[in-house]
Parts: structure tokens; C-alpha cells; sequence
């Protein structure tokens, strides 16, 4: 399901000169290739003191033209189920009156329900706490503007047979996603967790029927061996979003990732979720869109 019209990526502020560089690199690949990806931002964590005026602002200006808002945290942005109507409406508001497009919420909600007694009954019912939690979370991505929740997997358990685990996610994000549908939201399903490695979730994947769940990378090292191998088996399930962390840090093979879905012609954003401590967040996020820009431009350039 693709996300983002082409009015709707032009409306996000490509046009002020990061697609255009984009674009002028993507003529000049000697194979051909064209990037449809862009840049974008998650709260987590290094937007977690900015307000919603202050977070347009910084990202306008860093060319991130999208970002997701983690709840739960207390973060300065205030987008919390405790919300009114009012309120949701200003920040929606706030957001469509902007160049920057609210993709939407990030939530803790986990699928694995490790506490004993929400794992039992979510097993034997997909109404349990969790569920009805996350539905709340996407009436407010609706409310605010956003298109969709992140969901977390999250672990296996030892007293639960794996396959009982990734039966149980699979029909947790059956109703999720039903739900959802019906307010023109995503679920993200983020690769995290010892039940959220890209193996793990295709199984869970062949058991959503519902086309607007879908797999958010995270660059998670347990993948990172065989990535190319583990991407094979996913692609098919990939959300229009994903998560990046500091690139320059760490070994995910980020280059590669970005090959890949260049090779595939992914449309989406690449979010960058960061933690490092930095002087200024603001200018680190800049330097974070212009090393993305040089991996791309990269990946363009392969023969």
C-alpha cells in the first residue's frame, strides 16, 4: 500500500532543494536508478524537548519532512491519549499549515504481552488490554492528522512455544489492522525484539491478512549478517516507513539496506531515530540528512 501521492510528496517540502539534488543525482546514474526514498525523523530521542512549533521549525530547516511522535515518554510535543478534541484538532493543524507531514504515532504497546495474564488471554482473544490500548492510539494518529501506529513485537518468552508467540502477534495485527482500516491508519510492526528479527517476523507476516499491517525496519545487528538474505524474505511486507540510526556509528550495513531498496523501488521514509549525545541536535540532524544524501547518492552511482 503506498502511502504518499505525488502531490502529497511534493506537498511535504521536497521542491525546497533536498529531491531536487535527489532527482539531479538520480538522472545522472550510469544504471538508471532513481531514488523515490526521503528523509524524515522520529522524536525518539533526540526530539523529545522539542515542542511542536519548535520541532516544525528544526526540522524544516534540517530538510526532514517528516516525522513520527514516540508517546508515553513525556515528551515536550504533549501528543498523548489525554488529549481533547480541540487540542488534537490544533495539532493537526499545526502540522498541515507546515512542510512537515506527520506520519504518525510511535507507541509502546507490545504484542508479546509479557505480563502472564494479558499474554494468556490475548492468546485465546484479540481483545485484550494491548489491543484495545493501540485502538485508542490510532483514533488519535487520525485525530491529529498522522497515518498510522508503531507497534513493537516484541520478545519470546521462555514458558511460550515460539510458534505460540508468532501465532498470537499475527492475530493481534489481524485485529489491528481491521480496526484501522476503518480509519484510513497503518499498523507498523518494527523489527525489534528477540521476536522481531526479519526471520521471525515473515512468519508472523504470512499470517496477516490485512494489507495495511506492514514491517518497519529498525537496522537491527541480529539481522545484519545476512541482511540481503533476511531482505529477500521481507520486502513483499515493507511499510512506507523505517527507522535509521546515527549513520557513521555502529556496523548495520545501512549501504546496503539503501541498495536494496533503491533496486526495489521502495517509496517511504527513512526516519532517523537517534540517542547519541550531541552538542546540538538540530545541526546533527543536518549532518545526519547530508551523510543519508551521500549514501544514496552512493547507491545511484553503482554500475
Amino acid at each position: 500500500m503506498k502511502l504518499f501521492t505525488r502531490r502529497d510528496f511534493f506537498s511535504c517540502g521536497v521542491q525546497a532543494g533536498a529531491g531536487l539534488a535527489m532527482l539531479a543525482r538520480a538522472a545522472a546514474s550510469p544504471a538508471g536508478r532513481v531514488c523515490k526514498m526521503k528523509f524524515g525523523f522520529t522524536s525518539y530521542q533526540w526530539g523529545s524537548e522539542w515542542d511542536i512549533p519548535t520541532m516544525i521549525a528544526n526540522l524544516t530547516r534540517a530538510k526532514a519532512f517528516s516525522t513520527e511522535l514516540r508517546t508515553s515518554a513525556k515528551y515536550a510535543h504533549g501528543v498523548e491519549l489525554t488529549l481533547n478534541a480541540e487540542q488534537r484538532r490544533e495539532v493537526k493543524k499545526q502540522f498541515a499549515d507546515s512542510p512537515i507531514l506527520l506520519v504518525g504515532l510511535a507507541i509502546v504497546e507490545r504484542l508479546d504481552s509479557p505480563d502472564p495474564a494479558r499474554l494468556n488471554q490475548q492468546i485465546e482473544s484479540a481483545k485484550a488490554y494491548v489491543i484495545e490500548s493501540a485502538k485508542a492510539y490510532v483514533k488519535l494518529s487520525q485525530d491529529v492528522g498522522g497515518h498510522g501506529i508503531r507497534v513493537v513485537p516484541n520478545d519470546f518468552h521462555p514458558e511460550v512455544p515460539h510458534e505460540k508467540t508468532i501465532e498470537q502477534i499475527s492475530r493481534a495485527l489481524n485485529a489491528l489492522g481491521k480496526f484501522a482500516a476503518g480509519y484510513g491508519q497503518r499498523i507498523r510492526l518494527e523489527n525489534h525484539g528477540t521476536a522481531g528479527d526479519l526471520v521471525t517476523l515473515r512468519k508472523v507476516m504470512e499470517g496477516v491478512d490485512q494489507r495495511n499491517v506492514g514491517i518497519k525496519l529498525n537496522g537491527e545487528m541480529v539481522d545484519a549478517a545476512d541482511f540481503a538474505q533476511r531482505f529477500e524474505g521481507v520486502k513483499k511486507y515493507l511499510d512506507d516507513t523505517l527507522h535509521f540510526h546515527e549513520l557513521g556509528r555502529g556496523d548495520f550495513p545501512y549501504q546496503l539496506q539503501c541498495d536494496l531498496l533503491i533496486d526495489e523501488g521502495w517509496e517511504g521514509w527513512w526516519q532517523l531515530e537517534a540517542s547519541s549525545q550531541v552538542p546540538d541536535r538540530l545541526q546533527a540532524t543536518i549532518a545526519q540528512r547530508e551523510l543519508w544524501e551521500a549514501m544514496v547518492a552512493k547507491s545511484l552511482a553503482r554500475p
